[in-house]
């Protein structure tokens, strides 16, 4: 077969950019490992910037958000003795929406059928060939049958682990892993705030969020040696309690784990995001630790540059906003690397840290409670910078 692009990856990232294209009039095919089941499943960040959100409108994919996304206003930074509150409506007259990734993923599957977008799941050993030729192609095995795509451009949206990023070969890496996990449990019950709160407290980060008023998503620090085993639901929720009884304005409610894991968390870019005709996007080229969600909203504004880029060069005939694209990602990339990098230095307890890096977490918190300057540079950057 024949297709003008391939797109390697079905997470958000990939169906963000294939409707993009195909809404632009491009042939475009998908390949996706795993089943549609297991895409549609995974438990993922819930907080959309307006980047994602606006994206999501053009495209006419957004009746289901706007009926049940959360429209936020604020959120909170947490000490044990203060909750200052960051009023992003007020500070940039944007605010951001609480809406899963879980939901924006099956909203885009769903919508793939009519919108003339095909999807391959579990397209098996996918491998990309001569990338720095003017015929690239994409091979893989369905169902045990070899399949073959030929096509102009290959777009590598699989995340970290898949083969677009081994296919660019070596490139410029620049990674920071944290000595510490998040402790993640989701369930069905109200949230303890009608906003977010990350908290740094004397036994480390917490953040209690959400999906919706009826199901909850509390996170807290542990270190990288502990495991679930470790942690019982009980003692999970008596943490949570402890944690946030004096910060939230509702007591911690209980219920059944709907899921439960344990995240490590790292900064990552891998700023070769081009090798001839094979383009990088998403967790492929970069990863960023969940404070400040920033990981899908990130990926939303790849593909916003890189969707701009092929459709210039597949139907208007002119390659040279391809030339220009990693740098264009890469600017917004690295603001926004620093940002997740900032928020989680001031949010966490380092074990390396002693009683000098404390006192500076608290007068950095203590300043931010009184400047409204830096209080806009916070929520000027949690919705999201300018593309």
């Amino acid at each position: 077969m024949r297709r003008q692009v391939v797109i390697v990856g079905a997470g958000p990232a990939g169906l963000l950019l294939g409707h993009q294209l195909r809404a632009a009039g491009i042939d475009c095919l998908l390949l996706e490992r795993q089943s549609r089941a297991r895409v549609e499943s995974r438990i993922r960040a819930g907080v959309l910037e307006t980047v994602t959100t606006d994206l999501l409108g053009r495209l006419g994919l957004d009746r289901r958000l706007k009926a049940e996304g959360m429209v936020e206003d604020g959120f909170n930074l947490a000490t044990d003795d203060q909750v200052i509150r960051i009023d992003i409506k007020r500070l940039t007259g944007r605010n951001v929406t609480v809406y899963g990734q879980t939901e924006v993923t099956r909203d885009l599957i769903e919508a793939a059928p009519e919108r003339g977008l095909e999807i391959v799941f579990k397209a098996a050993d996918v491998a990309i060939h001569d990338v720095e030729g003017d015929s690239p192609f994409v091979t893989w095995s369905e169902a045990g049958e070899p399949r073959r795509a030929d096509c102009l451009f290959v777009a590598g949206c699989d995340g970290f682990h898949g083969p677009s990023r081994k296919a660019i070969g070596t490139g410029a890496e620049y990674e920071r892993a944290y000595p510490f996990g998040w402790l993640g449990i989701l369930a069905d019950v109200p949230p303890c705030h009608p906003e977010l709160i990350y908290a740094n407290t004397d036994d480390g980060f917490a953040l209690a969020s959400m999906r919706s008023p009826t199901r909850s998503r509390y996170y807290i620090q542990v270190p990288l040696t502990d495991r679930l085993e470790d942690w019982p639901e009980d003692r999970l929720w008596n943490e949570l309690e402890r944690r946030f009884s004096p910060l939230a304005d509702r007591p911690v409610v209980r219920g059944p784990a709907l899921e439960i894991s344990i995240a490590p968390l790292r900064s990552y870019v891998f700023e070769t995001m081009r090798r001839g005709r094979l383009f990088l996007a998403g967790d492929a080229a970069h990863i960023v630790p969940p404070t400040g969600a920033k990981g899908l909203n990130l990926a939303s504004s790849d593909v916003v540059y890189l969707a701009e880029a092929l459709i210039a060069a597949v139907r208007d005939g002119d390659p040279a906003k391809l030339d220009h694209y990693p740098a264009r990602a890469l600017t917004r990339i690295w603001k926004a690397e620093r940002f997740s990098w900032f928020l989680t230095k001031l949010m966490h307890r380092f074990p390396e840290d002693g009683a000098f890096e404390h006192r500076m977490q608290k007068a950095e918190l203590d300043y931010l409670a009184s400047s409204e300057a830096m209080q806009t540079a916070i929520a000027e950057n949690y919705v999201g910078l300018p593309l």
